[in-house]
């Protein structure tokens, strides 16, 4: 690759400088090597999760921008700064469109390694902007989503272009299945590597898209089809068992100072397809779970390994029993095993499928706890809403502190079976109990452009 020379600034100012030159297939192919495409930088959606809580002192001593966030604020950014929300995602964009455009026409090759690439690009593409328009388009809603305002689609590897139009949440989410249909055929079945997509990450993340869209009876056999694909690979690829893994002599002990030793990114088996943020706050004594979040763990539960309840380097706990997140230490947001049997589970619950719905659940618990408590309750699992709302919660218990919560919360908000199950209420805690609290507008479940992109774009529809 070479960087030709620069270029105006576009809409969300974050194109590279300049043209990337690639000839042959395997130039291509490294362009999807690039660790640009692994990390997503952007980590403020965690501090946005009703399952967040703050202590102080420290709180008051993060970054304005961090303590905007936590406050659910309608402006997060000065007038001056870089959205980190669309800084890595687009110029990520930018790569796949480059790839898209020009693999098909790159010397040597096979006809198969050119559309295999294409794919991959394809379907990088279409996580990128599943991110996107749940960071800056209203939830999708089949009454709404043809006029809400969604993202601009940008299809094209121009550095200069500077005039972007927003297109609807549904253009985009027809974009995303549309992308991710036409990649899926072309991909490689097997996961040779967490870095490369592949179909059963692939069929997993249109599942995904699915349950947001509201379309659980068409998730299903993408899902099935996914964990099926995956049983297939070349890597190891399956749920950690954390009775193992948390015995003595395991390969996640002994817990230190900075929680158990997680692998890094390319090594976690229950990573089908990595995308990461880093989890800053895990040395951070300010942000933790509620107390009614912590209230959801059994005893037992071996995801507590994952907590603490002192502040970093301190040695008094917090109040009401709250939990500092203290690893892993890199967040995984792309595709992996614990949300895929999940996704499944909370579609087969909606459906009626109480009992497919319960194996798969359970299939993750047995895998967190000892077997004795695996088990959903008898009267939870002979019910449908309640057994939906266990498995939400079976989320959260999953991925407290890890940004999941938030994209759920969007989507629950509109469901009216289980728009109860979010919460619009942030709390400031010192060892005295609560000393503040913020409240979530419904409005703030969508993020707004920043003041820059406002500044640059003065024609477009900023969110409310």
């Amino acid at each position: 690759m070479v960087i030709l020379a620069a270029c105006k600034k576009s809409f969300l100012e974050v194109t590279p400088k300049g043209k990337l030159i690639a000839q042959k297939v395997a130039d291509y192919d490294m362009l999807l090597n690039n660790l640009d495409l692994l990390n997503t930088s952007a980590g403020n959606h965690i501090l946005m999760g009703d399952e967040i809580a703050a202590s102080q002192p420290d709180f008051g001593a993060l970054s304005v921008l961090t303590q905007r966030c936590f406050h659910w604020d309608d402006v997060l950014y000065e007038p001056g700064d870089d959205a980190a929300e669309l800084t890595v995602p687009m110029r990520n964009i930018y790569t796949y469109n480059m790839i898209i455009n020009n693999v098909m026409d790159a010397a040597e090759g096979t006809e198969q390694q050119k559309k295999s690439i294409r794919g991959e690009a394809v379907a990088g593409r279409a996580w990128t902007y599943f991110l996107l328009i749940n960071y800056f388009g209203k939830p999708y809603s089949a009454a709404t989503a043809a006029t809400d305002l969604g993202f601009p689609i940008v299809r094209t590897a121009d550095a200069t272009e500077t005039k972007f139009t927003r297109a609807s949440v549904k253009e985009v989410y027809d974009f995303i299945v549309n992308d991710l249909v036409t990649a899926i055929p072309d991909l490689p079945l097997q996961v040779t590597s967490r870095l490369r997509m592949s179909k059963p990450a692939a069929e997993a993340l249109l599942g995904k898209v699915y349950v947001f869209m509201g379309k659980y009876a068409d998730a299903i056999p993408q899902f099935n089809a996914a964990i099926t694909d995956a049983a297939s690979s070349a890597i190891p690829v399956r749920l950690y068992d954390y009775n193992s893994t948390f015995a003595p002599g395991g390969a996640f002990t002994p817990i230190g100072f900075f929680g158990p030793p997680y692998p890094t990114t390319p090594k976690i088996e229950e990573n089908i397809y990595a995308k990461q943020i880093f989890n800053a706050f895990a040395f951070s004594s300010a942000v933790t779970i509620t107390p009614e979040t912590v209230a959801l763990y059994g005893a037992s539960d071996l995801r507590l390994n994952f907590y603490s309840p002192y502040p970093f380097g301190g040695s008094s706990v917090y109040p009401d029993g709250m939990l500092r997140r203290v690893g892993p230490t890199v967040i995984q947001l792309g595709v992996v095993l614990p949300d895929l049997y999940l996704l499944r589970a909370e579609c087969k619950a909606r459906l009626n499928d109480l009992a497919g719905a319960k194996t798969d659940v359970e299939t993750l618990r047995g895998n967190r706890m000892p077997a004795a408590d695996a088990p959903v309750p008898a009267a939870i699992a002979a019910d449908q809403v309640a057994l939906t709302k266990f498995i939400l919660e079976e989320r959260i218990r999953e991925f407290a502190s890890e940004g999941y919560r938030w994209f759920d919360m969007r989507r629950l908000s509109i469901d009216d079976a289980y728009k109860s199950t979010v919460g619009y209420t942030h709390r400031v805690y010192d060892a005295s109990g609560v000393t503040d609290s913020f409240t979530l507008k419904p409005q703030r479940l969508v993020l707004r452009f920043s003041p820059k992109i406002m500044a640059q774009n003065p024609g477009m529809t900023n969110n409310d």
